[in-house]
């Protein structure tokens, strides 16, 4: 009597969001019309859309593994930012120098620093701040809120309520040419780092011991404590992570825009909330997904239809949302 093994059959994969990126590049290539500015045009986009991921990837780990709205996130952009002046301050005169290698060493200590920091400070902003409201989330969002008036408030006073201006280091300043096509230095750093993120938490959570505890925590946190895991310790480790993506975004759109102020947390938690509600609430992969579409939406129309651009992201988001009312990858879906 033979046995005939048959296979659970899989779930397929979700891969129409995966289109709309390159799909989006291409049709706006014939509406630009000239090569050059579209290429300039796209990579500036995929930049600031590494940016902004960086940013609102924290935010949505919080959310898609702690179930905690964190409407003071931008607080983490701001005091990383500022903490990583620390660094960039003081060793001003080896980011004039045009050395590479000693311009990105710099930087990437200022980065170092800026996640310590957000780290440590998100920490005691899980113990203090967030532990007393878990599953309640009207209180999560009043208090959260709360805390990024008060940070801000605190930057002024440690800081001063003056811009502080954030030149880029003397290597990364200008652009280099691809043909006709201008590409900012700086931006291309950005893309690498970008992606040199989400591939690390892709991998994190996917394919290692930790993200699958993380996960299984968040299915069932009791059994997992059965089994002999501090589930409550990984749980204070991603608001410490996610905090720390915060700070590091924070580093690089300072030196994005050259200048910092204490209100740069808030005013950026804009984008990072429609970044999340188009990516899903709690997908690492809808999130980076929908940073990139959105950068390339505001970039495009800002060239194409300027008087546009500022609502641009609106309607991204509203078209998104009435084509997948759960965003582009819910957390129950598959591929997110």
């Amino acid at each position: 009597m033979s046995v005939n093994n048959t296979e659970l059959p899989s779930t397929p994969r979700d891969l129409a969001p995966l289109l709309l990126v390159p799909g989006l590049a291409l049709v706006m290539l014939p509406l630009v019309g000239s090569f050059p500015s579209w290429l300039t045009l796209t990579v500036a986009g995929l930049a600031m859309g590494m940016m902004i991921f960086i940013m609102a990837s924290g935010l949505t780990l919080i959310f898609g593994l702690m179930d905690v709205l964190n409407f003071g996130h931008g607080a983490f952009v701001a005091v990383g930012a500022y903490a990583a002046t620390m660094v960039l301050i003081p060793l001003k005169g080896w980011l004039e120098i045009d050395s590479l290698l000693l311009n990105l060493g710099v930087l990437g200590l200022a980065m170092l620093v800026a996640m310590l920091v957000t780290a440590i400070i998100g920490w005691a902003f899980e113990r203090v701040i967030i532990m007393p409201v878990y599953g309640q989330h009207l209180k999560q969002i009043l208090i959260t809120m709360g805390g990024m008036i008060v940070a801000e408030q605190i930057i002024g006073v440690i800081w001063g309520a003056e811009q502080i201006p954030l030149p880029l280091p003397a290597s990364l300043r200008g652009a280099i040419f691809i043909g006709d096509a201008a590409i900012e230095k700086y931006r291309l750093i950005a893309v690498a780092i970008g992606l040199f993120v989400f591939v690390a938490m892709y991998l994190i959570l996917n394919r290692s011991k930790l993200g699958l505890l993380i996960r299984a925590g968040v299915e069932n946190g009791e059994m997992v404590e059965a089994l002999g895991y501090r589930i409550r310790r990984l749980f204070i480790a991603v608001f410490a992570a996610g905090s720390a993506l915060a700070g590091l975004g924070g580093v690089m759109w300072g030196l994005y825009k050259e200048t910092l102020t204490s209100a740069m947390g808030s005013e950026i938690m804009v984008m990072v909330f429609i970044v999340v509600i188009i990516g899903g609430l709690g997908s690492v992969g809808g999130c980076f997904i929908g940073a990139l579409l959105m950068a390339l939406v505001s970039n495009y129309a800002g060239f194409l239809a300027p008087k546009i651009a500022l609502v641009s992201n609106i309607g991204l988001m509203m078209a998104i949302l009435l084509w997948r009312p759960a965003g582009l990858y819910s957390v129950g879906r598959r591929g997110a």
